[in-house]
């Protein structure tokens, strides 16, 4: 039994370590992926998120904008952000990049809540696909939370701040 718990231990200890070595860089490749896969698609307008974008086009001040090119020009941002998050140097910059799409992409759950919402807080599948940037957020927050305060760096460009 108590030798059970000591591979178990043993097993724990190793797991920990090798996540906090690798965590970071596999929330970068992670975000990476989809930011550009969900932003390629939308550049070859293969997007099922094409409707959507219309329709947001419409009830915003972009609708001088033609939804193609609109929705082609977003995805070109989307893979944009997705290669900013491998650059290191850029975590200040691409956080508030990405703090912005997301707040652009949370606008249909008030703006067209029909194709959000199914019920009173009954997230529709797409209402669903909306809220799951939260967790993107809350990803890049983890990634970037290691900077060093810009007072200390007196740059804009990222700094890891070193344990």
């Amino acid at each position: 039994m108590i030798s059970n718990i000591k591979k178990l231990e043993k097993f724990d200890k190793k797991a920990i370590t090798w996540m906090r070595e690798n965590g970071d860089l596999l929330g970068r490749i992670s975000l990476f992926i989809i930011f550009f896969w969900f932003g390629i698609l939308k550049v070859f307008l293969l997007s099922p998120a094409g409707p959507l974008v219309s329709d947001l086009l419409k009830v915003t001040f972009l609708n001088f904008i033609e939804p193609n090119t609109f929705q082609s020009l977003f995805g070109l941002f989307e893979c944009v952000i997705g290669i900013m998050v491998l650059m290191p140097k850029l975590e200040r910059i691409t956080f508030l990049i990405l703090l912005f799409h997301l707040f652009t992409t949370v606008m249909p759950l008030w703006l067209l809540p029909a194709y959000a919402w199914d019920g009173f807080f009954v997230p529709s599948l797409i209402g669903q696909y909306i809220i799951k940037n939260v967790a993107l957020l809350t990803l890049g927050i983890i990634l970037f939370s290691h900077l060093k305060p810009m007072t200390k760096t007196h740059s804009i460009l990222g700094e890891e701040d070193i344990k």
